[in-house]
Parts: C-alpha cells; sequence; structure tokens
C-alpha cells in the first residue's frame, strides 16, 4: 500500500498550514468520538452533543428520510466536507449527497457534492453556525446551508452559492414550515422539531 506524504513546505504560512493539518490528523485520531473541525485556522474540539441537540436532528432526518431514499440519495451524520484550497474542515451534523459523491478522500465529500448541509447550533457553535461555515460553504459550492437554532427559535436557509455567500436566504420562526427548493420537493415542519 502505498503512503501519501504531504509536501515539504516551503514558506511560513505552507509550514503552519502542515503543521496545523498534522495537529487535526492526530487529534481526529486520537478523539474519534467527538466532532473535530478547523475553523479560522483553530482544531475545535466540540462538546458530545446533548439529547435535545440530537432529538432535533433524529426529527429533521425522519423528515427528510422517505424523499432522500426515492431520489437515491445517502444522508451521512458524520462526513467531513472538503471546502477546497480553503484550510478549514466541517463536519456538519447532517449532510445529504448523492449515492456516489465524488470524494476527495475516503473522509471528506467535496462541497458541490453536497445536496444539503445540516448544523443545529450548540451554545459553544452559534457564530461559527451561522458566520463563519455558511461563508465557506457557499465559496465551497454546497448548493443548500440549513441552520436550525432552538436557542434563538429559528430556522435559516441558504442556497444559490457564490464567492460572495449566499445569494438568497429564509429564515422562519421554529413552528412554521420551510420549503426545500430544487431538486427538492419537500416543505420541512419546523414545529416537529421541537416537540417535546
Amino acid at each position: 500500500m502505498a503512503k501519501v506524504l504531504d509536501p515539504p513546505a516551503t514558506t511560513p504560512e505552507e509550514t503552519a498550514r502542515a503543521d496545523l493539518q498534522s495537529l487535526y490528523r492526530k487529534i481526529c485520531f486520537s478523539s474519534a468520538e467527538q466532532k473535530v473541525e478547523i475553523l479560522r485556522g483553530r482544531v475545535v474540539i466540540r462538546e458530545v452533543p446533548t439529547l435535545d441537540h440530537n432529538n432535533v436532528v433524529f426529527r429533521l432526518l425522519l423528515q427528510l428520510m422517505s424523499f432522500v431514499d426515492s431520489k437515491k440519495w445517502v444522508i451521512c451524520n458524520d462526513i467531513k466536507i472538503f471546502l477546497g484550497a480553503q484550510l478549514d474542515r466541517y463536519r456538519p451534523d447532517a449532510t445529504v449527497v448523492p449515492r456516489s459523491p465524488r470524494m476527495w478522500d475516503p473522509e471528506n465529500v467535496y462541497g458541490n457534492q453536497t445536496l444539503l448541509v445540516v448544523e443545529v447550533v450548540s451554545p459553544s457553535s452559534q457564530d461559527d453556525d451561522h458566520v463563519m461555515k455558511p461563508k465557506n460553504c457557499a465559496i465551497a459550492g454546497v448548493p443548500l446551508y440549513l441552520v436550525i437554532d432552538t436557542f434563538q427559535n429559528v430556522a435559516r436557509l441558504m442556497a444559490e452559492p457564490s464567492e460572495n455567500g449566499y445569494q438568497h436566504q429564509v429564515e422562519v420562526t421554529l413552528g412554521k414550515p420551510l420549503p426545500l427548493p430544487e431538486p427538492w420537493d419537500l416543505t420541512i415542519d419546523t414545529g416537529k422539531l421541537i416537540e417535546a
């Protein structure tokens, strides 16, 4: 089996990037049960999601499952998104992809190969989920980015990615319907996401 080595760094920036990637790989290996991401040039280890957080993800998946299956798509709850030349690496709460998406490596799907990326906001991820991740996902061509924020009681769907961010956004109060654009023919009942 061939081993792929990183090319030697030649500038201080490349050295710092290589060091960060090395640290990221070590932490991913040693913290396999936790959500490890690179955000704004820093390695972030997220707390284990709470039961409430997992319930929101589960209730969303219940609404998506039948439609996704009919399209022969796949829902991944633990795949990383490769954002191209950007340094950050994200591991969303849920990602919908075609059955055989183009992968950067076995763990990272290209952003423009996704059909929907979902983040459920945690107390430690509010700014990242609402601001930084959508910005970089848009640049990487992620077509739909959904943020569910039970702290602010909103669901925000971003579409039409560009180099300047998402060109279209719809925000609804949890409890209101949220239609997904083509190729989806589905409306999310956001009230079901927060049922007790």
